[in-house]
């Protein structure tokens, strides 16, 4: 079986609550993972790990406890980067999937957008999170949890990291 790791810093709540509904639902272990103790369900399939509170170090401790076909629910594109290159499945809160074919160009993309802003070239991120996003994320772990379902019923092993394929 695999586990969902929501890395906690930065998940936004709503994000957290479609997660915790669908480990209910599909009876799936979720780990949060950030430098301060945030609200769970009580439920044996849910825990919340704290931290550190340096840079990068929720990062780390999922990248050093994650299997082969976990899911992974980050907007940071270095973790999901690494993920990826572990064999876990990558969603961010706007429900983009994060692929072996896409996260090394969106790792680009990220690092020259860094630059431009250290530069004061650009200014800003992303907009707020909106409802389109949230439904987009719960499409993408939906696929994803559905495909990894099917799988199991097959007897496939799940352990890839091509998203929805």
């Amino acid at each position: 079986m695999y586990t969902i790791w929501l890395d906690g810093d930065a998940c936004p709540k709503g994000v957290r609550r479609i997660v915790f509904k669908a480990s209910e639902r599909i009876r799936a272990r979720v780990v949060m993972v950030a430098d301060r103790i945030m609200p769970v369900p009580q439920s044996p399939l849910v825990e919340m790990v704290r931290v550190r509170s340096q840079p990068d170090e929720a990062d780390r401790y999922i990248l050093d406890e994650l299997s082969p076909g976990d899911i992974v629910i980050s907007a940071d594109i270095p973790l999901a980067y690494e993920a990826v290159k572990s064999g876990a499945v990558v969603i961010d809160p706007r429900g983009q999937t994060h692929t072996a074919d896409n996260v090394a160009a969106r790792l680009s993309t990220r690092n020259l957008m860094k630059d431009l802003r250290d530069r004061g070239v650009v200014q800003g991120g992303p907009p707020p999170l909106g409802k389109t996003d949230t439904a987009a994320f719960a499409n993408a772990l939906d696929r994803i949890l559905t495909k990894k379902l099917k799988d199991a019923a097959r007897g496939r092993d799940t352990g890839q990291n091509r998203g929805d394929d």
